[in-house]
This record gives structure tokens, C-alpha cells and sequence, in this order.
């Protein structure tokens, strides 16, 4: 019996020691592997980011790839190049992890669209898009699901993020290279769902330490300010009754006030106000029921429109400025043709998108309204020409802005 207690002994014992190795080399291979993920990763982002700050993300992993192919891995050299990567489950699995984009201004299309475009369209109006409790999409402008307005990091000169990317900007100053441009744009973005707060700090820090590798790299001069304390807070996509709106859509609430509804929108989304801010846009949108009531008032043959509003074609309109480089970098697609970057300085119209310009601050700025493409015939030239000027008089008011050029009458008459 003795001998057959300490013969178990023995076995269990040597069994433990087995089960130790083996776990020591797993973790020994784990971390070859991570290494190895974190190496492939840097090179592929051409050493702007961490790999392991990268692996870090939707709560850390072993194994991770990058892409193969050369148009998704960076040229720092290039006006305009991105790098991705794959988080790597288990063998010959992947799932999309991350991407990190960088864009120059001097690049051959702009960095920031306006214009109908359906690659600008806000709300998600696909046939097999849902509410959050998984029904039907039933109300389609209620939730700006595709494209929201992104709020700005800080008071925004650092630059601006969503629920699951984040902007840095680089303005190139005095000092820089004759071959840096004067702007530079990085994004860190996840390409996962439902991205946790603390993942965004951690886009946040990726994006900023890229974008200073990244302006070192092709010799721009710049200081970026530190990213703001605590983590950057949930980006609302639910829209408001406009009416009671504040922040950047303050200034539509005061046009609903002195014109009154009629056909205008009835919803908006707004972001803070900073008057440092290079970039500030206000969503606005109809929703189901206003769309009932300027139905109701339409002709026979426009009422089709209506009921395209309220499934695939929904009424929408952005108003957004470009302040200092940013107004250099704002185009509209060409169909046909080559991508067109509207000059600073301006005024006019083109693809569903009104133009004006102003200074501000000695430097210049570019103020836009963009429609969906079946709202401004809906809206009339005279509702579009007034809404424009109500925007472009309050933001240049606020802002201190001077040399205010408008577009033409008949730009809006232009539908």
C-alpha cells in the first residue's frame, strides 16, 4: 500500500514537472511570437507606430499580421499611403485589428470632401441595416450610424476623433523642409466593433506618436500639444430636435427661431465650439415626421421623393468651416474627372456643396454646406441661399473673420 502511495507520489510529481515545462514553452513560444507580430507590424507602418502598442489593443493578443501587399504598408515618402494589420485568433485565421492612414496636403485630392457624394453620406440606409435593438432600420436619420460628427482632441488644433479612430494633425511651420508640405494628417483608426474607452486612448497616443515620427521623418517643424488628461469621451450619433440645439449648430437654431420650420431640417448634431478649432461641422437632417409634413405640400410628381426620405434616400445637409491649412485642403468629387480642391479665397458651387470664403485670424478660411442630393431641389434656392448666409454670418461673426466672399445668387439657383 506504501509502495503504491509513493509510486503515485512520483508519477503526480513528474507529471507536474512535465505540465511546467510544457506550459514554460508555450509561454516561451508566446513570446516569440508577440516579438516577431510586433516587429512585422513596425516595419510594415514604416516604424511610425509601436507594435506592441498596436497588440495592445482590444485586450491584448499573441499573434498578429500585417498586410502583405505594398499599397497597405507605408512609404513615409509618399503623399499619401496606410498600413494594416490583422489580429490572428488562431492558425490561418485573421480578423481585422487596425489601419494607420497618413496624408499629406500637397497630395493630388483633398484631404477633407464635401458635396453629395454617397462616400459622405452620414446615416446608414443599406437594406440590411438595424437599430441597436437588431429590428429594422424604421427611422433612418435618428442615428448618424455611418458617419457622425467627429469631435475635436482638446480644443481641436491637436486634432479630432470617433468612437474608433483619431486624427492628429501637423501644421508644418517656419524651419521645416522646402519639400514638407503644410499640413499633415495621421490617423490611428480600430477596425473591430464596439471600441472600448480605453482603446481610444490608446488610438489616441498611437496617432500622436505616428504623427511626430511621421513629421520628423519628411522635416516638418512642429510642436504638437499633448493629448488632453483622462480618456476621450463616447461620440454622441444620436440626433437632437434642432431646435433646442446648441454647440455648432447654435446658429440653425436661431434661423429656425426668426424663419420658422417650413422645410427645413428638424434634427441636428452638433460638436463643442472652440474657437481654436481648425475644423467644426453641424449635421442637420429630416426626420420622419417633418418629412410627412413637407410631403404633404409637394406636388404629385415630387411626393416620390418623400417616400425616398424615409427609406433610402434620406434629407440631410452639413455645414462645415476649414480654418488656416485646412482651407487648402477641401475638394469635391468629379465625375468623370480628376478630384477637384476648391482655392481659398472663393466663392461658388459644385456637387450638391456651396463655398464661401473669409480671413480669420489673418489666415484664410473656407465655409461649406453640402446636401443630399434629393433635399436641396426640396429646400428651393431661396431656403438654401438664406440658410447658407444665416451660417456663414454666424460662424464669421464669432470667429472675428473679415473679406467674407459669397457665392452668387445664381449658385443657388443652380440646383
Amino acid at each position: 500500500m506504501r509502495a503504491g502511495v509513493i509510486g503515485l507520489w512520483r508519477w503526480t510529481a513528474w507529471g507536474g514537472i512535465g505540465l511546467s515545462l510544457y506550459a514554460g514553452w508555450l509561454t516561451a513560444d508566446d513570446f516569440r511570437d508577440r516579438a516577431s507580430s510586433e516587429r512585422d507590424i513596425s516595419a510594415a507602418c514604416d516604424g511610425l507606430v509601436s507594435g506592441a502598442a498596436v497588440m495592445d489593443l482590444q485586450g491584448g493578443m499573441v499573434r498578429a499580421k500585417a498586410s502583405d501587399y505594398d499599397e497597405y504598408r507605408i512609404d513615409s515618402r509618399e503623399p499619401h499611403s496606410s498600413c494594416i494589420v490583422y489580429k490572428v485568433p488562431g492558425p490561418g485565421k485573421t480578423t481585422s485589428l487596425f489601419t494607420l492612414v497618413v496624408r499629406r496636403s500637397d497630395a493630388s485630392e483633398p484631404m477633407n470632401w464635401i458635396g453629395d457624394d454617397s462616400g459622405l453620406e452620414p446615416f446608414d440606409d443599406t437594406d440590411d441595416a438595424d437599430d441597436a435593438d437588431g429590428t429594422e432600420k424604421g427611422d433612418v436619420t435618428a442615428v448618424a450610424d455611418r458617419r457622425p460628427e467627429a469631435w475635436p482632441v482638446g480644443d481641436g488644433t491637436l486634432g479630432r476623433y470617433g468612437d474608433w479612430y483619431t486624427t492628429v494633425r501637423a501644421e508644418c511651420g517656419p524651419g521645416s523642409r522646402a519639400t514638407a508640405p503644410e499640413l499633415l494628417n495621421v490617423t490611428a483608426r480600430a477596425d473591430y466593433d464596439d471600441v472600448s474607452a480605453a482603446d481610444r486612448a490608446r488610438l489616441a497616443r498611437i496617432a500622436r506618436t505616428a504623427a511626430g515620427r511621421a513629421a520628423d521623418r519628411i522635416g516638418c517643424e512642429v510642436r504638437l500639444a499633448a493629448l488632453p488628461d483622462g480618456r476621450l469621451a463616447s461620440v454622441p450619433i444620436a440626433l437632437r430636435p434642432a431646435k433646442t440645439t446648441g454647440g455648432s449648430c447654435g446658429w440653425f437654431a436661431a434661423h429656425l427661431e426668426r424663419q420658422g420650420q417650413d422645410r427645413l431640417p428638424d434634427r441636428a448634431l452638433a460638436v463643442p465650439v472652440h474657437d481654436a478649432n481648425p475644423l467644426e461641422g453641424c449635421l442637420l437632417a429630416v426626420g420622419p415626421d417633418q418629412v410627412g409634413r413637407i410631403a404633404d405640400g409637394l406636388e404629385d410628381d415630387e411626393r416620390d421623393y418623400a417616400r425616398g426620405a424615409l427609406t433610402h434616400s434620406p434629407w440631410w445637409l452639413r455645414a462645415a468651416s476649414y480654418f488656416g491649412p485646412e482651407a487648402h485642403t477641401v475638394g469635391y468629387e468629379v465625375l468623370g474627372g480628376p478630384d477637384a480642391i476648391i482655392e481659398a479665397g472663393t466663392a461658388g458651387h459644385a456637387a450638391g456643396a456651396w463655398w464661401a470664403s473669409s480671413v480669420c485670424d489673418g489666415k484664410p478660411a473656407l465655409h461649406t454646406l453640402s446636401s443630399s442630393y434629393t433635399y436641396d431641389g426640396i429646400l428651393g434656392s431661396r431656403r438654401l441661399e438664406a440658410l447658407f448666409r444665416a451660417y456663414v454670418d454666424d460662424i464669421t461673426k464669432r470667429r472675428g473673420c473679415t473679406d467674407v466672399t459669397y457665392p452668387d445668387a445664381k449658385d443657388f439657383r443652380d440646383l
